[in-house]
Parts: C-alpha cells; sequence; structure tokens
C-alpha cells in the first residue's frame, strides 16, 4: 500500500518580470525542515542570483497552500527593481504572524556579465556567500580607476548592500555611460 505524498512545492518553479522587466526564475526545495529558494535572473547584458532559506512550514497558512505562499513571495519580487537587492528577507501577508524562523533570509548572491556567464572562473567570483562577501571584497577589484566607474562605486556603497556593491556599481555605470 503506498502512501499518497503530501502536496508540496518542491522543485516548482514560478516565472516573473521585475519592475524593470529583468526575467527570472524562483526554484523552491527542501523539506518541512528548511526550504531553500532560488531566484535567477536576466537582465541587460547580465544575471544574477540569489538564494534564501527558512523553514516556512512553522506556518500554518503554508503547510495548508504552499502554492499560495510562493505566488506571494514573487508578487512581491514583481514590484521591485532587482529581484535580489533590496530583500533580505522575504514576508508574505499569509505569514506574518507566524514566528521568526517561518522568514526566508537571503544567505547568499551572485552576479555574471552575460558574456562570461558559461565561464567557470566567473560564476567562481559570482557564487561569494553573503556572509563572506562583505569583508572580503575589495571594491576596486570590479573598476578601472575611470571616474565615472569612482562615482558608480560611491552610489553603490550610499544605496546597497555590501555585498552587493559590485553589481550595484556595474548597473550604476552602465546606466550613467
Amino acid at each position: 500500500q503506498k502512501l499518497k505524498p503530501r502536496k508540496r512545492s518542491n522543485g516548482e518553479e514560478i516565472k516573473f518580470r521585475t519592475k524593470t522587466k529583468d526575467v527570472c526564475t524562483m526554484t523552491m526545495s527542501g523539506d518541512d525542515d528548511e526550504m531553500k529558494l532560488r531566484i535567477e535572473c536576466k537582465s541587460q547584458g547580465m544575471s544574477y542570483w540569489c538564494e534564501f532559506s527558512g523553514k516556512p512550514s512553522v506556518c500554518r497558512a503554508f503547510r495548508n497552500n504552499p502554492k499560495i505562499y510562493w505566488n506571494q513571495i514573487a508578487a512581491e519580487l514583481r514590484k521591485i527593481p532587482h529581484a535580489c537587492e533590496s530583500m533580505e528577507v522575504l514576508k508574505t501577508t499569509m505569514c506574518q504572524k507566524a514566528s521568526p524562523e517561518a522568514l526566508m533570509r537571503q544567505i547568499a548572491a551572485g552576479v555574471e556579465p552575460e558574456d562570461l556567464a558559461n565561464q567557470e572562473k566567473s560564476i567562481q567570483k559570482a557564487s561569494i556567500p553573503m556572509r563572506e562577501a562583505g569583508r572580503n571584497s575589495d571594491p576596486t577589484q570590479h573598476g578601472q580607476g575611470s571616474e565615472n566607474e569612482t562615482e558608480a562605486m560611491k552610489l553603490a556603497r550610499e544605496h546597497c548592500w555590501e555585498s552587493l556593491h559590485g553589481v550595484c556599481s556595474y548597473i550604476i555605470g552602465i546606466l550613467r555611460g
């Protein structure tokens, strides 16, 4: 006699676009103990990703209907320009009263230029977990010392998370020409 598996959202993908039209895919994996969420996006000339981890299963509403939970997260991410930049913690209305461990917290993020996306070197550079990234990264490694690059890095330091200064600087540099 086989038992029917419980309704899961494991391995499911949700595709969405951010406010700035980045094309993104959200992939969920894990079990009741811990869920992982990976977001991969493609923007003009580059791609970026981030990973979140948490225990949404401690929220009863999630256990009853995980699909609605993930759709609420995707809806929140659609409202922002960059799916990985400004979201350290993902919150949903259906689990807002759940314990803090239910929250999906960002654990890693990375970026790679589109033309280097398939080169292993680029992937290794981009795959620095957030905990390691902040203090160990050298912000000058991304620039070539031009005045425009320096201004972009200055703005990135003011407006972005420390671990994403390189990404922000790159985007600001493109936008400023």
